[in-house]
């Protein structure tokens, strides 16, 4: 859950059509007005090597969840350039929205091999992770190791992720700590701890770091989806509904906080 699940599906509008009114010869002409595709695609067919408009191209797709494409562009794009490091981020990325967490891994492993930037191991680390797989666990100790990285808290998470995935949730509980200490403003620690407490059956505990997150955090909206769970479990029907509207405020397309509130109110 590092990564939030939740992913976007914008579809653009259609391309308009502008009539314009020539004075001069009294004819009627259209102007088709240049969707953004259209454009990127003109553009890199001028500047074929610019993987800067390739990118761009990319983003368009995946910000309009047309994920297949988007992936077939960036495998031209790697062919082409198999050692730039950020391609293959690229296709991590893609492959972790589209919901292929194994293909995502590899492709993180591959932009390691080339560069091993701090945030790509971190990013390696929380799937290895989220897949209970204990590389995450050397990931996160190379980390805390490497000095310039900075990392410490993150390296600090993805153990405590690890182990809340493998359900030692008192050690995960205990790491989680330890990231808040190192930076009280961690809004995924408290979310983790939370749902470590919550899956033991502690929903009052779970709400009292929810609510120190989102206090700290007011605009944080999975901690209010979470509290809304919490609620609902104490069978507080009218705190978890406002729960999830707050959610749903800070994030209208929050799917899971949708769903959720629909059942609550009978919708």
């Amino acid at each position: 859950m590092f990564l939030k699940k939740n992913t976007v599906l914008l579809i653009l509008s259609a391309v308009s059509i502008i009539a314009c009114n020539n004075k001069e010869d009294d004819t009627e002409t259209k102007t088709e007005a240049v969707s953004p595709e259209k454009k990127l695609k003109e553009d890199i067919a001028i500047y074929p090597d610019s993987l800067l408009l390739t990118q761009k191209l990319i983003e368009y797709y995946s910000d309009n969840g047309n994920y297949d494409t988007a992936l077939a562009i960036t495998d031209k794009a790697i062919s082409k350039n198999p050692d730039v490091v950020e391609l293959w981020d690229i296709k991590a990325t893609l492959h972790f929205q589209n919901g292929d967490t194994i293909a995502a891994i590899k492709s993180f492993e591959k932009a390691i091999d080339i560069f091993p930037l701090p945030k790509y191991i971190i990013s390696l680390g929380t799937l290895y992770a989220q897949t209970k797989n204990p590389k995450a666990l050397i990931l996160a100790d190379a980390l805390i190791g490497a000095d310039k990285a900075k990392a410490a808290k993150e390296a600090i998470f993805i153990k405590g992720l690890y182990y809340n995935y493998i359900n030692d949730k008192k050690k995960a509980i205990a790491l989680f700590d330890s990231c808040i200490r190192l930076d009280y403003t961690y809004m995924f620690a408290y979310r983790e701890k939370a749902i470590a407490l919550y899956d033991q059956g502690k929903y009052e505990e779970a709400l009292k770091v929810l609510t120190r997150a989102v206090t700290i955090q007011n605009n944080f909206d999975e901690g209010y989806y979470w509290l809304g769970n919490c609620y609902k479990k104490l069978n507080k029907k009218e705190e978890a509904i406002q729960s999830y509207h707050t959610a749903l405020m800070y994030d209208k397309d929050f799917i899971e906080a949708r769903d959720s509130l629909k059942i609550l109110e009978g919708k």
